[in-house]
């Protein structure tokens, strides 16, 4: 299959179009050889081999086979929904989304009838979910070693001044990390409710991004365990980090904080006694090769997890929706001064 990128920001240029060059090096046969085909009518990246580029989805339509070809849509959140149509007009059915699949349930709705419309077979970003240490951790839910599981809590932390003030893409903090660590705690402990959420602005001197801060959500899962996510965007460091409580025992896992290295970690703690291993785990290359081989076989496949991604995106505006909610004060008194939550 032969692949075209929509959006040369930091999700096409910086990981999709890196990721593809690791992807077609492991001899999979899923991919093609001829060059990949980038469109962004705002930004030309420099000549690269095997990277043709153009500004319009027309001109990129004319150079490929729409019906052999995934296109990825790398674009914000905001402008998926129009760019998704336009490339089913054009005839494309196999389609890569960025995390979040949706912005909010009104985008996703439209998204769901696009679907439908023209048979779409959409895959959504989910690294994660591809992880080595993702399968460590599975493992250890599933085979009760440690007894049943308690809680989670997911740290996702990231300084992020730069593209919050000068590219805002991103409706809120909730769209940025927490896809991630809402679609890792539902495969891990199965279908939740929101129980809390909350959201703050970006502050720098006198700069004043609405909502994108950082995020916080808690969730109930059906199965009785609860997990606390929380994203931290103006953090001074970088740290995606899981903790499982189960019954007899703890497992801490640390994902890769950047495309800079390709190895995680996961402590267990059982009995008294400590072990810790470090993964390989270039989990966005797995990703992608098991999200091209879906596209080849077809079927369930898709449709189960589109039926995920659609998870996500509801709870998470559940999340949003109430983090937007306006703080009741509690009775003022000359002790407790009030701030802004």
């Amino acid at each position: 299959m032969r692949t075209l990128v929509v959006g040369l920001g930091r999700a096409g240029a910086g990981l999709h179009i890196p990721v593809l060059s690791r992807a077609r090096a492991a001899g999979t046969q899923l991919f093609g050889d001829e060059p990949v085909v980038a469109c962004d009518p705002r930004r030309l990246p420099a000549r690269r081999a095997g990277l043709v580029t153009t500004q319009t989805l027309a001109q990129a339509a004319a150079l490929v086979d729409p019906g052999d070809t995934v296109a990825h849509v790398c674009t914000p959140p905001s402008v998926r929904t129009e760019v998704i149509t336009e490339l089913a007009r054009l005839g494309f059915n196999r389609i890569v989304v960025e995390k979040p699949l949706a912005a909010d349930t009104d985008d996703l709705a439209r998204i769901i009838r696009l679907r439908r419309k023209h048979a779409l077979h959409i895959e959504v970003v989910e690294p994660w979910l591809a992880s080595t240490l993702t399968a460590r951790l599975t493992d250890l839910v599933r085979n009760g070693t440690m007894g049943e599981v308690r809680s989670i809590a997911i740290v996702q932390n990231k300084p992020r001044f730069r593209r919050s003030l000068t590219a805002p893409g991103h409706p809120t903090a909730f769209d940025v990390e927490l896809p991630h660590g809402v679609g890792l705690a539902l495969r891990l402990a199965g279908n939740a409710r929101v129980t809390h959420a909350a959201g703050y602005d970006l502050r720098v001197g006198d700069a004043v991004v609405a909502r994108m801060g950082g995020a916080h959500i808690g969730l109930r899962h059906n199965a009785g365990a609860r997990t606390e996510i929380t994203s931290d965007l103006t953090a001074p460091v970088r740290e995606r980090r899981i903790t499982i409580r189960f019954d007899e025992g703890t497992a801490t896992g640390h994902y890769a904080v950047s495309d800079d290295d390709d190895h995680s970690q996961l402590t267990v703690v059982r009995g008294g006694h400590a072990e810790r291993v470090v993964l390989r785990d270039d989990s966005l290359t797995e990703w992608m090769i098991q999200a091209y081989r879906n596209f080849r076989l077809g079927g369930e496949r898709g449709a189960l997890s589109f039926g995920f991604a659609t998870e996500v995106v509801q709870i998470l505006s559940v999340g949003k929706n109430i983090s937007a909610e306006p703080v009741v004060p509690a009775a003022r008194t000359e002790a407790t001064p009030q701030h802004a939550g």
